[in-house]
Order: C-alpha cells, then structure tokens, then sequence
C-alpha cells in the first residue's frame, strides 16, 4: 500500500498515469456537458421570474465550482510540497492555476452577462459575492506572475505555495459571502437544508454540466501536469531516454 501512495510520488509514474486516464476524463465529460447543454437550453421550462436568463447557470454554476476547487488544489498542493517536501505535489499546484484563472474569468464573465437583466447592471461592487472572485482572479494572477518572476523553481514552488495558502481565506469568503452578507447575488440552492430547490427538469441538466465540467477538468489538468512534469524533470534520465526511444508524445 506504501509502495503505491510513493509511486504517485514519482515524476515518470505519474507522468504515465496521466496519459492513461485523462481520455477515461475527457470523453464522458464531453457526452455530460453535451446532454446538460441540450437539457438546459431545449429541455428546461422557463424561470417564472428570470426567464430564459437563468439559462447561463448551466455554464456559469460549474464554471463558478471549479475557480474555487482548482485554487484548493493549489493550496492543498502548496501544503503537501511544504509539509513532506514532494515536488510533484508542487507541479499539480503550478498546472492548476492556468485552468483556474480561465474558469474564474468565465463566472465571472458569465455572472456580469446574468445580472445585467436580472440586476439592471454589468457589475456591482458592492455585492460581496462578485467582489471576492474578483479578487480570486488576481490571486491566480498573482500566483502565476510570482512563479514567473523567481527562476529558481524550488523557490518559486515555496513562494507560490505559501501565497496559495494565504489566498485559502478568500476562497472561504467567496463561498460563504452571500450567507455572511447582504447580497444581490441569490443563496444557495443545490446545497440547501430540505435538498435542493430546483425544479428536476432544471436540476438534472445543471447537475451533469458540474459533473461534466469537473471530468473535463480533470483531464485538461493531467495534461497541464504531464507537459509540467516534462519541463521540470528535462535534464533527468527518464525524460531523455524517452525522446531518444521516440515517445515522448504518448
């Protein structure tokens, strides 16, 4: 069993695995994105009080998920690298991050396109929801710069996961903001007391675009830390041994 959890360790058994599974990832999540598409858009009645608007929930809902997960995989990432010193742990922190600024810019992009109708604005400062994923965008931000700015790698891995860590407390108040503050933006509604209050013609096609997003993440992740792995480990054995046997593209 402790064989297997220090393999996972391991630049070239990871970098294998990756390979493996991310199709496993990406086919099933293209078919639940597809069918939650088709379900949100054609399948789904009209909102009694938003219309056809609420319609962007089926992107921007998952898409709004996934900014928060990928910055707790950073910083769960950021705590692995420094507590026990795994380097790979560091790689899956710097693949993250890329994926987790475009979805947080998709919510919020998505968010602005919804409150116009709903709220009669693009954007308003003082909800304490828009603001803080706002400042989540500039967490991601500033993470990828300061790995940018610090040629050497383990001090860029030390610096940017500390940073991750620190930016753990906004990602709490982006989840929690709307129950902490007076807000525009609506409460919770899928994980609610009494289960969720969504109609089930509504509800199964959001659930299979979080779903469907969360598996096409997962397999864009794998290939963000397969070509991660590669541009850190290019100097060692196994990397060049692999190009010279001419697969380093499987």
């Amino acid at each position: 069993m402790w064989t297997f959890f220090h393999r996972l360790a391991s630049p070239p058994h990871i970098y294998r695995l990756a390979a493996i599974f991310a199709p496993w990832l990406l086919f099933p999540g293209l078919v639940l994105v597809a069918y939650g598409t088709y379900g949100g858009v054609f399948v789904a009645p009209t909102d009694y009080q938003q219309g056809d608007a609420f319609r962007i929930i089926y992107v921007h809902v998952p898409a709004a998920y996934l900014s928060m997960m990928a910055y707790m995989i950073m910083a769960v990432g950021g705590g692995i690298g420094l507590i026990w010193r795994i380097k790979l742990a560091h790689t899956v922190g710097a693949a993250a991050a890329p994926l987790g600024a475009a979805f947080t810019l998709l919510a919020l992009l998505t968010g602005s396109i919804w409150g116009r109708p709903m709220w009669g604005t693009w954007w308003e400062w003082g909800d304490p929801r828009l603001t803080s994923e706002l400042i989540l965008l500039f967490l991601y931000f500033g993470y990828m710069a300061l790995r940018a700015a610090i040629d050497d790698t383990l001090k860029a891995d030390k610096a940017c996961a500390v940073l991750a860590l620190v930016g753990v407390v906004n990602v709490v108040i982006v989840h929690y903001s709307v129950e902490w503050w007076s807000s525009l933006h609506q409460g919770q509604t899928l994980l609610r007391k009494g289960g969720p209050a969504m109609d089930p013609a509504m509800l199964y096609p959001l659930l299979a675009m979080i779903l469907g997003f969360t598996l096409i993440f997962g397999a864009l992740l794998l290939r963000r830390v397969r070509t991660e792995v590669l541009y850190r480990e290019r100097r060692t054995r196994w990397v060049r041994e692999m190009i010279m046997a001419g697969q380093g593209g499987k």
